[in-house]
């Protein structure tokens, strides 16, 4: 454990030149904040790593799978559960880190979707929503939930940093290839579905938007989206399981199958009988506090119950209004987060899974909501600039007036 905090010690440092790069960029970014999320997110690797000497964890085969059964270093390239062992291969073989010091390395990867994220946000928000007088970004940041599971060896850490990159480089494509290149990367590696889900909510939000794009771009865009679809389909498919010559039927026989294994899941719920707006709720918001499993479960239902109210924050008609002439990242966020809800709503059928899971996108739901607030806030202060102007001017014509009657 001593090597492991001398390499969380180290990556602090090594962070520092970034985060002022990132902070030159933005002059609004507080490097003090992300210095105390990369501390905070190192106490959830600690947890994490404590929550893995008792329970069990797939980081413990990740590494010994790494150690053990590779010999060459790209006999692991592959997509899924095979990058995650790519990835580990060099610090494992080459550097000799042991099990604790690769978990807080693929912790401190899952901080930069944190500041990614978190920079996403910032940016594309006129004014800081308010939570009870708290900034909602900020509080956003620091979910207890969202850290656990991006703070171990495994795909959580690493798709949670492929996103944040993503979204953060498709905020300015321009200007951000590395970002797109790098997060687009780890997106296809680790969950094929994730990419496509994000290059297809982007390619529709681009064309639908009202953004002054030229026409020719937009449908270039489109293209390129429809090609990367076509790209990735068959790889997508298998990768989650199914027939690409028979997907009907397979999934079909996969669905049957989750339903079967619920009987040995003790964290199970039978979602097979549900709509789809009940099985939607049950993987945005459960457990809640009469359905958690255990202690985990708990701080899990707290969490989901900020989101149920964040939620509540959109049943209104001007929602309706603003989507319609929403920026493309709004819209983007908003197609990525219900059809990767969508998709996962019939593959999944565990809580414990569900929990890990939605922690990848919630964000994009958060972000749509607070774009939301920000744009209800903006008109407010329109509306209210708006009456101090014709009461200004209907001053100034009644002045006018009585000067016009003191000269005659």
């Amino acid at each position: 454990m001593l090597g492991a905090a001398f390499l969380v010690l180290f990556l602090f440092f090594a962070s520092q030149p970034i985060l002022n790069n990132l902070q030159k960029e933005h002059k609004w970014l507080k490097a003090g904040l992300l210095n105390q999320m990369y501390w905070y997110h190192m106490f959830f690797g600690l947890v994490y790593w404590t929550y893995a000497q008792f329970n069990r964890s797939d980081s413990w085969n990740y590494y010994f799978k790494t150690k053990n059964h590779w010999k060459n270093w790209f006999d692991a390239f592959a997509p899924g559960t095979d990058f995650i062992e790519w990835l580990a291969f060099p610090f494992i073989s080459w550097f000799s880190f042991n099990y604790d010091m690769v978990m807080f390395l693929t912790t401190w990867l899952g901080f930069w979707g944190f500041v990614y994220f978190y920079c996403f946000m910032k940016e594309n928000l006129r004014f800081n929503p308010k939570f009870e007088g708290w900034d909602a970004i900020t509080i956003f940041m620091f979910l207890p939930n969202m850290h656990f599971w991006t703070a171990s060896l495994g795909k959580g850490a690493v798709i949670f940093a492929g996103i944040g990159f993503l979204t953060y480089g498709l905020s300015w494509p321009g200007k951000r290839i590395p970002h797109l290149i790098f997060g687009g990367f780890l997106c296809y590696m680790v969950r094929p579905h994730i990419l496509f889900a994000v290059m297809i909510g982007m390619g529709l939000s681009f064309v639908f938007g009202r953004e002054k794009v030229p026409t020719y771009q937009k449908y270039l865009v489109a293209l390129a989206g429809i090609g990367i679809s076509i790209f990735v389909y068959e790889d997508l498919i298998i990768y989650l399981g199914y027939d690409p010559n028979n997907l009907i039927d397979s999934f079909e026989e996969e669905s049957t199958l989750n339903a079967q294994r619920l009987s040995s899941a003790g964290s199970g719920v039978d979602m097979t009988s549900y709509s789809l707006p009940m099985k939607l709720f049950t993987f945005w918001f459960r457990p809640l506090f009469v359905d958690s499993p255990n202690a985990l479960g708990l701080v899990v239902s707290m969490e989901n119950a900020l989101y149920i109210y964040m939620f509540s924050k959109i049943f209104k008609k001007s929602f309706i209004d603003y989507i319609r002439i929403a920026p493309a990242m709004v819209k983007m966020s908003a197609v990525v987060f219900i059809s990767i809800s969508i998709s996962m709503t019939f593959v999944m059928s565990n809580l414990g899974i569900i929990i890990r899971q939605k922690s990848q996108i919630m964000y994009y739901m958060l972000f749509v909501i607070v774009a939301f607030m920000d744009w209800e806030k903006t008109n407010r202060i329109k509306k209210r600039a708006e009456i101090y102007n014709r009461i200004v001017e209907e001053e100034r014509k009644k002045r006018e007036e009585a000067a016009l009657l003191e000269s005659t």
